[in-house]
């Protein structure tokens, strides 16, 4: 039997694993406790009741000293933003991180290096009050914010370097909310000039240490983005609360076969609906992807307390008996 990361990495290289993984969606604060009011044992684990394949993050510190985010609106304020942003500072590196180091030496289980947290969480937009500033200034000053996010890429191609020189990642994520079910808030172009050219230092660094699969994260609809999202280094999609038609993985797969990967494409909403629904998603939508190779599937989003129990265990009795018979 595999190990969750040897099946990882064979999945990924479409390849022969045992199985593919089997991923854990998250789950919302309160839904273990909405769960138990409906036949879920107290205290149960659900890593242990449905086989979830472990997966663990390196969490870089990748924000402001002293503050989570710092508000870039005019050029005055890049030097205050490129002194936070000081990629040697004690904080970037928890204090047992030789211990990690070790620890993560000889695991059996997946390990992901997020290294960027996309355009708008970088420009510190963390509500929606934020949004509209970062919208007037993308369309008046371009280059003002193309400047701000190379100094984001910097911070996070130094600490990738770091990380990478001491520990075998398995891939390494970018998020990206970008957009809504309509399409990207930004167009492909500026997307392009603005975001991908100033990812470029951190892609020198994955290719140097020869880091195979490289995940954009995403949400809603970013299909428009993904021709350059592929041409910037990018190999696999993990695309969450998606519009559905859009972001068909189906209809992803015609169009660029193996040069993307796919995590995800289960409509999440079907767990609202009832066993036989839920059924026609997961067997309408996996098969054949499962058949080609470098797909893993799994719902589009965190888990909601609105969304029963029963349907949650039927979705990963279906997933199981789905997988174990690509």
């Amino acid at each position: 039997m595999m190990t969750p990361r040897q099946r990882f990495r064979e999945t990924m290289q479409f390849g022969e694993p045992d199985r593919v993984p089997w991923l854990e969606e998250g789950l919302r604060d309160d839904v273990l406790e909405a769960w138990c009011q409906q036949g879920f044992p107290r205290g149960g684990d659900l890593a242990e009741m449905y086989g979830y394949d472990r997966r663990e993050r390196i969490e870089p510190n990748l924000d402001p000293i002293d503050e989570k985010s710092v508000r870039v609106l005019t050029r005055a304020d890049l030097p205050a933003l490129r002194r936070r942003l000081d990629p040697d500072h004690p904080s970037r590196s928890p204090e047992d991180w030789a211990q990690c180091v070790e620890r993560w030496r000889d695991r059996d289980y997946l390990l992901e290096l997020p290294v960027q947290r996309g355009l708008f969480r970088s420009m510190g937009v963390n509500a929606w009050a934020d949004l509209e500033p970062v919208l007037y200034l993308l369309a008046d000053d371009p280059t003002l914010v193309r400047d701000a996010m190379d100094i984001h890429a910097a911070l996070a191609a130094s600490l990738a370097d770091r990380v990478l020189r001491e520990v075998d990642v398995d891939f390494v994520s970018f998020s990206e909310p970008i957009g809504g079910n309509d399409g990207p808030l930004v167009s492909p172009a500026m997307y392009r000039q603005i975001v991908l050219d100033s990812y470029r230092p951190i892609f020198d660094v994955l290719h140097r240490h020869q880091v195979e699969t490289i995940v954009f994260m995403t949400y809603a609809n970013a299909r428009p983005l993904l021709d350059d999202v592929l041409a910037a280094g990018f190999n696999c999609l993990w695309a969450m609360e998606t519009e559905t038609e859009a972001m068909d993985y189906s209809a992803l797969r015609r169009q660029y076969g193996r040069s993307l990967r796919l995590i995800g494409g289960i409509d999440l909403d079907c767990l609202l609906l009832n066993e036989a629904a839920i059924e026609r998603e997961i067997m309408s939508k996996t098969p054949r992807l499962l058949a080609d190779g470098g797909y893993i599937p799994v719902a589009d989003g965190r888990v909601r307390a609105n969304m029963p129990y029963h349907n949650y265990a039927h979705y990963r009795h279906i997933l199981e008996r789905v997988t174990k018979n690509r």
